[in-house]
């Protein structure tokens, strides 16, 4: 069968290219055309665009780049319409999918969305049009069956969680090879995951290395995202402790004692590797107070959302300062509070359904006969 997938996010890159990879199970005979990145293009088939090109963050940057996303859907339309695939398939990235999504049902296409927008947090509406346009939804977080299921009464099928498998499945590295293979000190890392768009890694790294002075005893590590270049990331680096690493963040995680994570999906990779953090985030003045306005969460990250309680610290816009920071640090840093927060995370794992998410999307999506 003939595949097209959309992500546009360096996550959904990840996730779409292990689903691609079940695909292939299920399907040998299996064609795929998709939007997405590295990852992706590594499982074969055509790119038509880089999720790099898509990574427009927040209210302010959305409405400046306008022009760029109304033609990128265009497009869009135009590539499916001439491929004629057998299933659609969104990976997450809501503002272009669903939109793509409404169209694309109206032309009878098969439609699947794989890791379910977080209409939970904000715009709930969008569930009209997901129930129109959406054959069948496959979601990652244990409580969203409920929230669709139970509250609007739309089935969905919980898979489980494929950052499960995608870090049980990586290849291991140990401490000494990785502070070898880089060129690292003897020492402590802590990790820095400041973002993957140029956006939020300019307003997060500036304070995360704020700090690095006062923990002289450690070293710090940038954990540089594929879609940015290593220049980018040197214009911020003026203290003697600090180390950058592209593109390489689970062998970071991996080996690193505690970090510094920016909200998003980062936030359950860090806890899924048993690393102790400090969730960080500070937007745009005016797209914050819209955002705070319209997003009615107790938490921003889903270590919380999931646990449904505050196990690791947030640091949120004026409270993500250079003292608050040091302040949390040191906590995570302390022995006692890091035991604690392991049973969390052990916890935290369990709820999040165990491994083989991306085998049993792939079954169900090429066995579907809607």
């Amino acid at each position: 069968m003939k595949y097209y997938l959309i992500a546009g996010e360096a996550s959904g890159d990840l996730h779409g290219a292990n689903l691609m990879k079940a695909l292939k199970m299920e399907d040998p005979e299996a064609e795929f055309r998709f939007w997405g990145g590295d990852l992706m293009q590594a499982q074969g088939g055509t790119m038509v665009k880089h999720y790099r090109e898509l990574a427009f963050m927040g209210f302010i940057e959305v409405v400046n780049n306008l022009g760029a996303i109304l033609k990128n859907i265009a497009n869009c339309k135009k590539d499916i319409t001439a491929f004629n695939p057998d299933r659609i398939i969104f990976l997450d990235y809501p503002g272009f999918n669903l939109r793509i999504a409404k169209w694309a049902k109206t032309k009878n296409f098969n439609t699947h969305y794989y890791i379910s927008p977080q209409i939970w947090a904000w715009k709930e509406g969008r569930i009209k049009g997901i129930k129109e346009s959406v054959d069948q939804m496959y979601v990652i977080l244990p409580f969203e069956k409920d929230f669709y299921e139970k509250k609007h009464d739309f089935p969905v099928h919980f898979v489980g969680h494929p950052l499960i498998d995608a870090i049980a499945n990586r290849d291991q590295i140990s401490p000494e090879a990785f502070k070898k293979e880089h060129g690292l000190e003897d020492k402590p890392i802590i990790a820095l995951l400041p973002g993957s768009r140029k956006q939020e890694i300019g307003k997060m790294l500036s304070v995360m290395l704020s700090i690095t002075k006062d923990f002289p005893e450690y070293q710090f590590v940038i954990a540089g995202a594929p879609s940015q270049t290593k220049v980018y990331y040197k214009t911020f680096i003026k203290q003697n402790n600090v180390r950058f690493v592209r593109n390489k963040t689970y062998d970071l995680l991996s080996v690193s004692h505690a970090a510094l994570v920016t909200s998003g999906t980062a936030t359950l990779e860090t806890a899924l590797f048993k690393i102790p953090q400090v969730v960080c985030y500070k937007g745009s003045r005016i797209s914050y107070e819209i955002g705070k306005r319209v997003i009615k969460l107790k938490y921003i990250s889903l270590v919380n959302l999931i646990l449904d309680k505050e196990v690791v610290t947030e640091l949120i816009q004026t409270e993500f300062n250079a003292n608050r920071l040091k302040e949390e640090l040191t906590k995570i840093l302390d022995e006692y509070n890091r035991a604690a927060l392991f049973l969390e995370y052990y916890d935290l794992e369990q709820k999040l359904g165990g491994k083989g998410a991306s085998g049993k999307t792939a079954e169900l999506i090429s066995k579907d006969n809607t």
